[in-house]
């Protein structure tokens, strides 16, 4: 268990002295607009948010805006069926989600203009445009806050509970994408990030487990020495490397005595048919520990599809391969994950009384271009792709704005990244106009989107 950071080693003495205590604590310390006219009958509808980051891009045409009556090398070569909304089909290999598609919002024309996986990862994980687009864009402390790190500031969980969880990796185009933490907010508000594989067995936290040694009793009168040290340290308060520690110390002595986190990762109390149902695989695990997590009063989950951006067994990123073109990898993987873990976490989600106060975005950093290309694949295409919503105070079997009849670009109600993080704020209850102040003192709103009133229910 660690916290995402992009800081080398912290050498001060300050630091150096938290981690001693912390070990003789027996602790791991976790990484070292204006609402409008926004319907306020949704305002702050939603508790929790799950947002199913789709890296490398899922093409709009092979899910949920296929094209029919286009020509081949546009329609592409999977067929539609009907689903529970008349007049939305959705992919052949996506049976699973028909039956949803009457209960859930689907966003058509989310547009904007970075080509490449990180810059383009970074606007959709903050809501924020990069400096540029560029395919080196570096993680940075300078740069926006993700989603979660802003709600940990804004509203959090309950002491005990954190707001913001981040599972299963780290996605990175080369370098690290930039939106996973807390940025110029400070390390207290970076997500708690969980890297093991929930797919694998005895997967847990050993991190939130006290030692045998060690009393809760024991752990408090610990707990005060650490405050000892760090009144005596005061001279030190101003070194940026040690703001936030304190903080995280504070959160891993909380969670430590609490057993709703803990057990929340533990997967051995879940009935083995429900994991069954979500998928033995990473992602489809990883979607089962975020609902035990919003279970126990966890604010914003991330959950990454894959690390890698693309390839036979990773990421969305379908340009096609020489050795082995798109179809056979959305055939044989990226479809029939989705299908599988999708649909069950709406369903579980639904069944246990939480879809209501739980929204669930599944989005990628793009989508993917109209024509297929030489290697049978589809490129890098921002210009228009599509995000579904459920839950949370979304309204049910709709669909908001339409792409051209190609699937290239909006034809109505084209719609900003930041427009779906204003939308997000907005359901969680959090004005999307409240400002921040970044590292130079320059007041921020915390997005510069409107908000998206026709998906409100």
């Amino acid at each position: 268990m660690s916290r995402l950071s992009c800081d080398g080693p912290l050498l001060s003495r300050r630091l150096a002295l938290r981690a001693s205590m912390a070990t003789f604590a027996g602790l791991s310390v976790p990484g070292l607009g204006s609402l409008g006219t926004a319907r306020a009958a949704n305002l702050g509808r939603a508790k929790s948010v799950i947002f199913l980051h789709q890296w490398g891009g899922p093409g709009q045409h092979e899910t949920f805006d296929m094209k029919p009556n286009a020509i081949e090398s546009v329609r592409g070569a999977f067929k539609p069926i009907q689903s529970s909304l008349t007049g939305v089909p959705v992919c052949e290999l996506l049976p699973g989600m028909a039956p949803w598609m009457n209960k859930v919002t689907l966003i058509r024309s989310l547009n904007h203009t970075m080509k490449n996986h990180n810059s383009a990862g970074y606007y959709s994980l903050t809501g924020y445009a990069p400096p540029s687009d560029d395919q080196r864009l570096r993680d940075s402390r300078d740069l926006f806050p993700a989603y979660g790190s802003i709600v940990d500031r804004l509203s959090p969980a309950p002491s005990g509970v954190p707001t913001f969880a981040a599972l299963p990796h780290v996605i990175a185009d080369g370098s690290i994408t930039p939106g996973q933490h807390a940025s110029f907010l400070g390390k207290k508000h970076d997500p708690l990030f969980v890297g093991a594989d929930p797919n694998k067995s005895g997967y847990k936290l050993p991190e939130l487990t006290l030692p045998s040694s060690v009393t809760p009793e024991r752990l408090a009168r610990r707990r005060e020495a650490l405050r000892i040290v760090e009144s005596q340290a005061a001279d030190l308060d101003n070194l940026e490397k040690a703001r936030g520690v304190s903080e995280q110390l504070e959160r891993a002595f909380s969670m430590v005595t609490s057993t709703r986190v803990r057990d929340a990762f533990d997967l051995s109390r879940e009935d083995p048919a429900v994991r069954d149902a979500y998928g033995r695989t990473t992602y489809g695990q990883s979607c089962l520990v975020a609902r035990r997590l919003v279970e126990v009063g966890v604010r914003f989950v991330n959950v990454y599809f894959h690390k890698s951006i693309g390839g036979c067994d990773g990421g969305w990123d379908t340009h096609g391969f020489r050795e082995k073109p798109m179809n056979p990898i959305l055939k044989s993987h990226l479809l029939p994950i989705t299908n599988q873990t999708l649909p069950t976490l709406l369903n579980d989600l639904q069944e246990r009384g939480l879809l209501d106060s739980t929204l669930v975005v599944w989005v990628g950093e793009f989508g993917r271009s109209p024509k297929i290309n030489n290697l049978q694949g589809r490129d890098h295409w921002p210009q228009c792709y599509t995000a579904l919503l459920a839950g949370g105070g979304v309204r049910k079997g709709h669909v908001h704005g339409a792409s051209d009849k190609t699937g290239a670009y909006p034809a109505l109600d084209p719609c900003k990244p930041e427009d779906l993080s204003a939308t997000m704020f907005h359901l969680l209850g959090i004005n999307p106009a409240t400002e921040l102040r970044d590292a130079l003192d320059r007041p921020l709103a915390i997005s510069p989107g409107r908000v998206i009133e026709g998906v409100l229910a």
